[in-house]
């Protein structure tokens, strides 16, 4: 479910809708609802205006929402008083931000095209305007997608990789969602924007590796230095931050790639690209070829947007993304 023409103007993709194996096409709504993509563009990139950071987060939305369930919009799901959604996982709260600029979108949509637009869809728009905002990467998203009812946290384990995973658990995580080693270190690269809590890379790199009390031999010493500076072994805070990518934090550029090399990937999740032979060589090409890793990255989000989509009569649109109708 590849695209070949990756920099063809929009105009071009909503001429005709095409239409693929899973149901999705180009173009969905240029019929029931034709401004759909331009709000949610406009609304994203307002959001990013005011804060840089929102790109980031909607990017990892996106891929939290596929990687669980599919990409269903179960991933916007409030929790109720009987269920832990998938929002309120420790995997996701509080690290995870932007619902408030997809219920905007939503909104705004329903006023013009009430019950036509589905919140899954949303998020795959805002992802990808979210990329365009912060690296002027673009292209073709695919719309059909139907939103799913149900939303658990208990659904996250084995689904997303947490910061601690090998590149062997990586690459088996990322096949089992049907992407490939190469689409996986591609899809890496959005680590280029985004910040991450201390403590999902202190206990293991910095103060504890291996559960010897040494730091990860496999950090930059003076990168891991600047670290402990800002994350302290005795801080309890959980509240601090630190950018993924210490060269360019607000720009969706391949300098992720060139951080590893150099052994600055902030967490062992990244580093570990750099330990495999098959993934060190994907991440030398995509550092020194920008233009192939852009080209293989709205591929490689092509095709995990419609990972276990809902489409015809599945599913439901809601009304309200945080609530199922």
């Amino acid at each position: 479910m590849e695209f070949l023409a990756f920099f063809i103007p929009l105009a071009i993709f909503l001429s005709s809708a095409i239409v693929n194996g899973d149901g999705l096409s180009i173009g969905y709504y240029r019929h029931a609802c034709p401004r759909a993509e331009e709000i949610v563009s406009k609304t994203v990139e307002n959001a990013i205006k005011g804060n840089p950071g929102v790109a980031a987060a909607l990017i990892r939305m996106h891929f939290h929402d596929c990687f669980v369930r599919g990409c269903d919009g179960s991933i916007l799901i409030d929790s109720t008083t009987g269920n832990s959604a998938e929002k309120d996982s420790p995997a996701n709260n509080p690290s995870l931000s932007g619902f408030d600029i997809i219920d905007s979108a939503k909104s705004r949509i329903e006023a013009e095209c009430p019950g036509v637009v589905s919140c899954a869809d949303i998020v795959a728009f805002a992802a990808r305007d979210s990329a365009q905002q912060a690296g002027g990467l673009y292209w073709a998203v695919e719309g059909g997608r139907r939103d799913g009812r149900v939303s658990r946290a208990s659904d996250i384990p084995g689904n997303l990789p947490p910061p601690s995973f090998d590149v062997n658990q990586l690459t088996q995580l990322f096949a089992s969602k049907q992407l490939s080693q190469d689409e996986m270190v591609t899809l890496s690269g959005a680590h280029s924007i985004g910040v991450s809590h201390c403590s999902s890379f202190t206990a293991d790199r910095m103060y504890n590796f291996s559960g010897r009390g040494v730091q990860d031999p496999s950090m930059d010493p003076r990168y891991a230095l600047q670290l402990k500076a800002k994350c302290p072994a005795s801080s309890s805070s959980s509240s601090v931050v630190v950018p993924l990518d210490p060269l360019s934090p607000t720009n969706l550029d391949v300098k992720y790639y060139v951080d590893l090399q150099v052994k600055r990937g902030l967490l062992k999740s990244d580093q570990t690209l750099m330990t495999n032979d098959a993934t060190s060589r994907l991440v030398k090409i995509n550092a020194k070829y920008p233009t192939i890793w852009r080209k293989n990255f709205g591929r490689a989000m092509v095709k995990m947007g419609a990972i276990d989509v809902l489409t015809g009569s599945q599913g439901e649109i809601r009304k309200q993304c945080r609530v199922p109708n």
